[in-house]
């Protein structure tokens, strides 16, 4: 099964909304015990182009390979208030492979000048996702932004804890 998203799709969990962001932010395509995600290139106003994100809830390890372009993993713990806790970003170029554990938000950053894509070693089963915490923040707790022609993190004001970034 093939999912597009639009710019509508992603406008809640944008850092704001622009009169011209990406028309087709990204797809999905799904396939028994795989998703591979495709996220385009470019600019939704200053923010990089980026799934919407979901709280990962799948009771075992979620394993994401980067097969193509270069990119962003954003993984967030919050704790019980929804704050954020721990945030982490994973750098992906090909051949990268991450193992997310349960119990983290998720979200894919293309930071590049191409198509980013991951593949992920299952479905996305509305069972083992939410998406309604983050949507109420208006995203993570930091947005990816370009400064300068670099790549910077701005934090979410909807938040009232921004933890240090740490990398793995």
């Amino acid at each position: 099964m093939t999912k597009l998203k639009t710019y509508k799709d992603t406008t809640p969990v944008l850092i704001e909304k622009v009169k011209k962001g990406a028309n087709t932010p990204y797809h999905i395509l799904t396939e028994k015990d795989q998703t591979v995600f495709v996220i385009s290139s470019g600019l939704n106003g200053r923010e990089f182009n980026k799934t919407s994100g979901y709280f990962n809830n799948f009771s075992g390890i979620q394993t994401y390979q980067c097969l193509y372009g270069s990119g962003i993993l954003l993984m967030q713990r919050n704790d019980e208030s929804e704050e954020a806790k721990e945030f982490m970003i994973v750098r992906l170029n090909p051949h990268t492979q991450v193992d997310a554990p349960a119990g983290w938000f998720i979200c894919l950053v293309n930071t590049g000048k191409s198509f980013l894509i991951v593949l992920k070693n299952n479905s996305l089963d509305k069972e083992y996702k939410d998406v309604k915490s983050i949507s109420e923040k208006k995203g993570f707790a930091y947005y990816i932004v370009e400064k300068r022609g670099e790549i910077a993190f701005e934090p979410n004001p909807n938040y009232r804890v921004h933890p240090q970034i740490t990398t793995e």
